[in-house]
């Protein structure tokens, strides 16, 4: 299986992070160091370069940049394999531009290496958030399909232009947003197809990396909660006809698949009333390697896997089973801790690569 590696990274003037080159292996990267040491950090350049955005929201580039630095820029130097090839990416941002080079010609692409980024608080979020729902599968599921996220956004377009007709009192726009529903109604109905097909498809795997990594067999199935399950699209097109006359009063789509949400079922039951906080854990992270599993099956590769210390609520044997399932697969993964129990759990996997971070200086093992 050909898949992009990230072989050696250098970063200059990000956050706490020290400018020494950093070399990875291609399978388990352990990264220790106390907690406010940069470990997060180096995650984070390291999604930078593939994404060219910050995992974490609304982050500015004067968030990214170094107190310290002499130049108001952040330089990126990185090396990757490919099919027992060597290419280089870098790249060079500053608050007003940013330049990239691959294989040393200048880009607007990226490298075509995907990640997963998985943060000890998302299971929370997700769990409790409908908006981080929605924003997760939107995410992951237009990363899958490209269909998805062209129509995604050919939908908030049309929503966006819905709504600002209704806000403009008194309204004097019915026979545009009367023109716009049939068009918003055909794309809602294809965002309901997509993402229960995506659904359907993640449905075997959940169960299967659970059991896998947890070592226990129970029922996990994700239901989508939508106001049109069951729609045709005409039956959308009429509610939105109908319901105009509301949505005029309120200035705004009350109503739509923009505010789908999403159930995670654990052996039928909802997981957020049902499940411990370990179960929740569980069950999420189990979501995220069978994404990552339907992942491979659609493209004969792997993304990159970012993982920020996921050890709260599991204890040691699950660690073990996690541990034992990342070293059975074949991805690039990098997995961070301060939990000293968790340390030395990962110390103990042979042929990883470990790496100590500390005030931002990279030390290797």
């Amino acid at each position: 299986m050909d898949q992009f590696v990230l072989q050696k990274l250098r970063v200059e003037n990000y956050r706490n992070l020290n400018p020494s080159v950093i070399e990875f292996s291609d399978g388990i990267n352990c990264i220790f160091g106390k907690n406010g040491n940069g470990k997060t950090n180096l995650l984070e350049a390291i999604h930078y370069i593939l994404n060219r955005k910050s995992f974490r929201k609304n982050t500015s580039f004067e968030q990214l940049i170094s107190v310290e630095c002499e130049q108001p820029e952040i330089i990126f130097s990185s090396l990757f394999s490919f099919n027992e090839k060597f290419i280089p990416l870098s790249g060079k941002i500053s608050s007003e531009s940013s330049e990239w080079y691959l294989d040393n010609k200048s880009t607007k692409k990226k490298i075509g290496l995907e990640s997963v980024f998985i943060n000890p608080f998302d299971s929370f979020s997700f769990h409790t958030s409908a908006s981080f729902r929605r924003s997760w599968f939107d995410t992951y599921l237009g990363i899958i399909s490209k269909e998805y996220k062209k129509t995604l956004s050919q939908f908030n377009s049309s929503l966006r232009f819905r709504n600002q007709l209704l806000s403009k009192k008194p309204n004097a726009f019915r026979e545009q947003i009367m023109a716009n529903n049939p068009n918003l109604a055909h794309l809602s109905f294809q965002l309901i197809r997509m993402r229960k097909i995506f659904l359907k498809e993640l449905k075997d795997y959940c169960a299967l990396t659970f059991k896998i990594i947890f070592d226990e067999v129970h029922n996990l199935e994700i239901i989508l909660d939508s106001k049109f399950e069951g729609y045709s699209e005409q039956d959308i097109l009429n509610y939105y006809n109908e319901s105009l006359q509301k949505d005029e009063i309120i200035g705004h789509t009350r109503t739509g698949v923009q505010r789908d949400d999403y159930v995670f079922q654990f052996d039928g039951y909802n997981s957020y009333e049902y499940c411990s906080l370990g179960q929740q854990k569980m069950s999420f992270l189990s979501l995220i390697f069978a994404y990552i599993e339907l992942f491979r099956y659609k493209f004969k590769t792997y993304p990159m896997v970012l993982m920020d210390d996921v050890s709260g609520e599991l204890d040691s044997t699950r660690w073990k089973n996690l541990i034992n399932y990342l070293q059975a697969k074949k991805f690039q993964v990098l997995i961070t801790t301060a939990n000293d129990n968790f340390k030395k759990e990962l110390e103990r996997i042979q042929n990883a690569k470990k790496i100590y971070i500390q005030d931002g200086s990279i030390q290797e093992y």
